[in-house]
């Protein structure tokens, strides 16, 4: 039982890892895979053809899905996503209650989405993720700006990867300094309106005390 109550229109920042801290996502397909899971699973819309839109993403950098159902899920959706980033070994979100108890529906689907693909594609069994995912809540605007920058610098200690996490494919960091990839399915206003210029927000994150650590997973 969470220990949390979830409200409406509030935020919260959603995170889990691998169970004994094993790698999630091993290669491009996993990271799509997941990553088209927290986009469009938003709503109650049933996808059937998760497997070829991820293998167009290969190819073209973009999911293959009709306007329609895009503007299905924005209709229909039970929670918003603010941000995301995913790690080889574990993710962070921050996600908005738009219905009740949407992130507890949301996070059902991703989470059992992803772990049957998982362990179907390496074939073995049992817990993918370490326990329950975690939410806490966002209790003032000064915390959602701490917990973007930190989610945002979260790639930072990959290996080649520092001074060009800008650039990291798997957050939403690009969306927010550039061209948002994914239109109204991620909602960056809520962030991005607090600043003059995406460069501002940018410089706010490159500046920001935030460190990348697992210090929630200890």
């Amino acid at each position: 039982m969470r220990n949390i109550e979830i409200s409406i229109d509030e935020c919260y920042h959603v995170y889990n890892r691998g169970a004994h801290k094993q790698i999630t996502f091993h290669d491009t397909a996993d990271y799509i895979r997941f990553l088209f899971l927290i986009l469009f699973f938003q709503s109650p819309l049933v996808f059937d053809q998760i497997s070829r839109a991820v293998h167009y993403f290969v190819k073209h950098r973009v999911f293959d899905i009709d306007a329609e159902d895009v503007s299905e899920v924005v209709q229909e959706r039970y929670v918003e996503l603010i941000s995301f980033c995913l790690m080889p070994n574990h993710f962070h979100l921050i996600l908005r209650e738009v219905q009740e108890n949407g992130i507890a529906r949301y996070m059902q689907r991703v989470l059992n989405g992803y772990t049957k693909y998982y362990n179907a594609k390496y074939e073995v069994s049992g817990h993918l993720f370490q326990g329950p995912y975690k939410a806490v809540h966002v209790e003032d605007n000064d915390q959602l700006l701490y917990l973007s920058a930190y989610i945002h610098r979260n790639p930072i200690e990959l290996p080649n990867l520092k001074g060009t996490e800008r650039e990291y494919e798997w957050s939403s960091y690009q969306d927010y300094i550039g061209e948002n990839r994914w239109g109204e399915l991620l909602s960056t206003k809520l962030i991005l309106e607090q600043f003059k210029t995406r460069g501002e927000y940018e410089e706010f994150v490159r500046t920001s005390p935030a460190k990348a650590t697992d210090e929630e997973f200890e």
